[in-house]
């Protein structure tokens, strides 16, 4: 378990979700992760958030009309000062979608395709810090950037939101760098290009913290979502890749069943 008032610069610090029907959405997280549906913000387009175990953990919101729903979580990095990093972001060949943009007096945020062709939010926390806990059930537990054009990416991260990049693996067949270093890692860049489906875009994808992995696939099978990839163990825990009813993808990540 990992509680901190904020996240540091260039780490991992929110995630939410569009979705085409929200109604749905929230009750499905909720069942699934236990999270409790917070109420939804009229000032923010009707923004809301979900709590576990009273603490904000994720939000969400409903899309426009003909707008599609989020294919993956959007995950957002710590800024010190989004402008400021907006700026070095375009200069080294990112597309900013977003402007910095100031959201009442709870932070600045920003949206920009990196250059592999991957989303990422910028936050600036102001009155709201993100979430403040990890890896505790129904909690993040780990974030990763999947992409065809790895060597580009790390460099991007590195420059851009002062990571501290560490080469977690280097083979042909797995290539990994991590932000911090073994248990203080804080999220991932893995060489996908092998693997990433021809209609697959780049993209950060979220792992929650879950304690039965296999309880909560068969949970969300009930509820209607599918199956990505079955659990499976893994070194770092029991993991599968699900789909909400929504078609965003997710994945979770509980103990071996060892």
């Amino acid at each position: 378990m990992t509680h901190r008032d904020k996240a540091p610069a260039g780490a991992p610090c929110w995630l939410d979700l569009m979705t085409t029907d929200a109604d749905a959405t929230r009750r499905f997280y909720s069942e699934l992760l236990g999270w409790e549906p917070l109420e939804q913000s009229a000032e923010f387009g009707g923004y809301f958030m979900w709590a576990n175990q009273g603490v904000p953990v994720a939000g969400g919101v409903g899309a426009e009309s003909g707008q599609p729903a989020s294919r993956y979580w959007s995950v957002y990095l710590a800024s010190d000062d989004a402008e400021k990093t907006a700026e070095i972001a375009a200069s080294t060949g990112a597309q900013v979608i977003v402007p910095p943009t100031r959201v009442g007096d709870v932070g600045v945020m920003a949206v920009l395709i990196d250059p592999t062709g991957a989303q990422i939010g910028v936050w600036q926390p102001i009155e709201f810090p993100g979430f403040t806990e990890l890896g505790v059930p129904g909690a993040p537990g780990w974030f990763e950037l999947l992409t065809r054009d790895y060597e580009r990416a790390v460099e991007f991260y590195r420059e851009v939101f002062g990571w501290d990049a560490r080469v977690m693996s280097d083979t042909p067949e797995f290539r990994y760098t991590t932000l911090g270093e073994g248990e203080h890692a804080l999220a991932g860049i893995m060489d996908a290009a092998g693997s990433l489906a021809a209609d697959e875009d780049p993209h950060w994808s979220a792992y929650f913290i879950v304690s039965d992995t296999d309880a909560t696939v068969s949970t969300a099978k009930k509820l209607g979502g599918r199956v990505l990839f079955e659990a499976q163990d893994t070194p770092y825990g029991r993991m599968a890749g699900l789909v909400d009813g929504g078609g965003s993808q997710f994945q979770v990540m509980g103990p071996t069943s060892g």
